[in-house]
């Protein structure tokens, strides 16, 4: 049972370790952001990689690829954006005090949080902050954007919108765009929110918190809807598929849920340390932990299907596309990994409501120190 896999290549170009990677919206690039202070763009075809993209002053934090453009943020406090086709910087984002830990594209917009206790959406093409949230007494982790409904323009669309961003300070706050001014402070949490998602109507918000609990919100009232508690450790990572909550955890595992009830439904073991990544596709759960394995779980079932072994430190980020699985490590590499042969899903029981995707896949975590493996 959960046979082994071997990479099909590994890309080791970076001098670091890799904190995050990203996939393009069109699927043919991947975006590394790096320890090593860069960021590389790659073929999901091949491996190759297209671009090296040098000038941040620091450690590369995250990072998130569009089509046409690559946004990189970093420990040197600035934000860059990269064309993708050339590899050259045409913005920097300056104005951050402290490490820019996320960046997050929407709606036309580009958000960030930082250790400086705020969060900031910029003007894409003008290299200018638009408005700053105050009001975190601690470092801003995590955030999510969230659409406003019944918008009477097109332009007032563009301008407005909900930000939830989660904090050290235990609280997660949601934002209205437009102004700046804070709607709603999520109160509850007894530790860090380390990771959030946000349902597709973007109305409900779920968070994790080293406190060992999720907890949904609905961001318009404020109001705590219910608390996820079965886990043992912090919560480092959730993420929305096909109606259901899944959460990783630094207790070696990962939890189901039903998002409307609380009630765990399913638990996924086998990790030898946390987990640190989660990414759900075409009914198969991938998982990354700190023991350096990815494995791939059948999500219905339940069932170990593959472990992919080779990495020598905590796995940071995955991706999944076609019929290839994309593993960065804080080993400095980047692994591609054959999917094919794969056990297929077990088929679903006929339901009584539609399981079609209701939800958001975006995930937002943040992970402990990287750990050796055992």
């Amino acid at each position: 049972m959960g046979g082994g896999g071997s990479a099909l290549r590994v890309c080791a170009d970076h001098h670091g370790g890799i904190n995050w990677l990203s996939l393009s919206p069109d699927g043919q690039r991947l975006l590394t952001g790096s320890e090593d202070g860069t960021a590389r763009l790659w073929s999901t075809a091949d491996g190759q990689c297209c671009a090296l993209l040098q000038g941040h002053e620091s450690y590369v934090t995250f990072c998130q690829l569009e089509d046409e453009a690559a946004f990189t943020c970093s420990a040197d406090c600035t934000i860059r954006r990269w064309d993708v086709q050339t590899g050259q910087c045409v913005q920097v984002y300056r104005g951050h005090t402290s490490i820019v830990n996320r960046i997050l594209v929407a709606n036309g917009q580009l958000f960030s949080s930082s250790y400086d206790r705020t969060a900031r959406v910029w003007a894409v093409d003008k290299e200018q902050v638009c408005r700053e949230f105050r009001g975190h007494r601690n470092c801003v982790l995590t955030l999510a954007y969230a659409a406003t409904w019944d918008q009477p323009s097109a332009e007032e669309a563009a301008a407005g919108g909900l930000l939830v961003t989660g904090s050290t300070d235990c609280t997660a706050k949601v934002w209205q765009v437009a102004s700046g001014c804070c709607q709603q402070t999520l109160r509850g949490h007894t530790g860090a929110v380390l990771c959030l998602v946000l349902d597709s109507p973007g109305r409900t918000a779920f968070t994790g918190s080293t406190d060992a609990t999720i907890r949904a919100w609905d961001i318009l009232s404020g109001e705590q809807l219910r608390v996820f508690r079965e886990h043992q450790g912090s919560v480092i990572c959730l993420e929305l598929a096909e109606r259901l909550l899944y959460s990783g955890s630094a207790d070696r595992t990962v939890k189901c849920w039903l998002p409307d009830t609380g009630r765990s439904v399913r638990t996924f073991p086998a990790h030898r340390r946390g987990v640190s990544a989660l990414k759900f596709h075409g009914g198969t759960l991938f998982t990354g932990s700190g023991d350096a394995c990815a494995r791939a779980f059948d999500a219905q079932s339940g069932a170990l299907q593959r472990v992919f072994r080779g990495h020598a430190l905590v796995i940071n980020c995955l991706q999944v596309h076609g019929h290839m699985l994309y593993t960065a490590s804080h080993d400095g590499a980047l692994r591609l990994w054959d999917l094919r042969g794969l056990q297929a899903p077990c088929p679903r029981p006929t339901a009584k409501r539609s399981l079609s995707r209701l939800f958001s896949n975006r995930v937002a975590c943040i992970t402990d120190a990287p750990l050796q493996p055992t």
